[in-house]
C-alpha cells in the first residue's frame, strides 16, 4: 500500500492558478463545441431513417458522449471537486481528507471520458477485423461484432470499477488508483497502435482489390482509411508515451521517496493535462470531419438517395460486402 504523507506544507502551492482555471474552461468550451456538432449529426442521421445501430450513429453517439463528459469535467472548476489541482495522494474516508470523496468522484468522470473515447477506435478495430476476416478467411465462423465490442468495452469498464472498489477498500491511495488507470490505458493504446497499423494495411489491399475487379474508384475510402490511420497511430502513441511518463515518474517517486505526496509540480502537471487533452479534442474533431466526409461523397454519388448507407450488422451474415469504417466502401 502507498504510504500517503498527512502533513503536507507545501498544500497552498498545490491550489488551482487563474491560468489552469482559464485553460481548464477553454478545453470545456472545446469539448462542448465538439458534442454540439456530435449532436447536430446524430440527428441528421436519424432524418435520414438510420436507426440506433447504424455505424456512423454509433460512433456520433460514442463522440458525443465522451464530450460531454469531458466537457462537464473541464467546466466544474476543479476547487468544486478537490482544493488541489495537481493530484494529492489520499485515502478513502481519510478523516485528515474531507475532500477524497471530491477527488474520488473526479478521476471517475476522467475514466469514464477516457474509456468512451478509446470506444471508438476499438468499434473501429472491431468492425474492422470482422470484415477482414470474411476476405481473408472465409470459411472461419465470425462472431458477432457489437457482442465482441461489448465485451472488450465491458472489461475495460469492470478493471475501473475494480480499482474504484480497491480504493473504497482502502487497499491503495488515489495516486495508485491513478496509476493503474495509467498503465490501462498506456496498454490499450499500444495495442491500439499495432492493430489500427495491421487492419488498415490490409484493408487498403481489399479496397484495391474491389475497386479493380468491380472497375471502380476506391481512391476516396483509401484516403479515410489513411487519415484514420496516421491520426489514431499519432494519437494513441502520443497518449501512451504520456501515461508510460506519468506512470514511470510515479513508481520511481515512491520508491524514492516512499509516498506520493508531492510528485508533479505545476509545470510539468500543466503539460500534460494540454497534450493529453487537446490531442483528444483534435482526434475527436478530426472523427467528426472524416465521418462528414464520407456523408459529402455518399450524397454526391447517390444524388440525395441513401445508396451506401448501412445498419450495423449484428451477425457475421449481416455484413455487407461494401462497408468501411466510416459506414460504406461504396465499391
Amino acid at each position: 500500500m502507498v504510504e500517503v504523507s498527512k502533513d503536507n506544507p507545501k498544500s497552498e502551492s498545490l491550489n488551482e492558478t487563474d491560468l489552469e482555471y482559464i485553460s481548464d474552461a477553454i478545453l470545456g468550451i472545446a469539448f462542448s463545441i465538439v458534442a454540439m456538432v456530435a449532436a447536430q449529426r446524430m440527428a441528421w442521421s436519424n432524418k435520414q431513417g438510420s436507426v440506433d445501430t447504424s455505424v456512423v450513429t454509433a460512433f456520433y453517439s460514442l463522440i458525443l458522449c465522451t464530450s460531454m463528459i469531458r466537457a462537464v469535467w473541464f467546466l466544474i472548476p476543479n476547487s468544486v471537486m478537490e482544493p488541489s489541482y495537481v493530484p494529492e495522494a489520499v485515502m478513502a474516508f481519510d478523516p485528515d481528507h474531507a475532500t477524497w470523496v471530491g477527488g474520488f468522484l473526479s478521476e471517475i468522470i476522467l475514466s469514464v471520458g477516457s474509456l468512451g473515447l478509446f470506444s471508438i477506435f476499438i468499434l473501429i478495430l472491431v468492425y474492422w477485423a470482422d470484415i477482414l476476416k470474411k476476405y481473408f478467411q472465409p470459411g472461419v465462423q465470425r462472431s458477432k461484432p457489437m457482442k465482441t465490442f461489448k465485451k472488450i468495452v465491458f472489461f475495460l469498464f469492470a478493471v475501473q470499477i475494480m480499482n474504484a472498489v480497491l480504493f473504497l477498500l482502502n487497499c491503495y491511495s488515489s495516486e495508485a488508483m491513478r496509476l493503474l488507470n495509467a498503465v490501462l490505458l498506456a496498454s490499450v493504446s499500444i495495442i491500439c497502435v499495432i492493430e489500427i497499423t495491421i487492419f488498415s494495411h490490409k484493408f487498403r489491399t481489399v479496397l484495391q482489390t474491389l475497386g479493380a475487379i468491380n472497375q471502380v474508384s476506391t481512391e476516396s475510402q483509401v484516403k479515410r482509411i489513411v487519415w484514420i490511420t496516421v491520426t489514431g497511430n499519432l494519437f494513441f502513441f502520443t497518449r501512451a508515451f504520456l501515461e508510460t511518463i506519468f506512470a514511470t515518474v510515479l513508481i520511481a517517486y515512491w520508491r524514492k521517496n516512499g509516498n506520493v505526496r508531492e510528485v508533479f509540480p505545476h509545470p510539468w502537471w500543466d503539460t500534460y493535462m494540454f497534450i493529453k487533452h487537446w490531442s483528444e479534442v483534435a482526434i475527436l474533431g478530426l472523427m467528426l470531419y472524416i465521418l462528414q466526409s464520407r456523408f459529402t461523397t455518399n450524397n454526391n454519388l447517390s444524388q440525395g438517395n441513401r445508396e451506401g448507407y448501412h445498419q450495423v450488422p449484428d451477425s457475421e451474415d449481416d455484413v455487407p460486402k461494401n462497408v468501411s469504417i466510416s459506414g460504406t466502401v461504396d465499391v
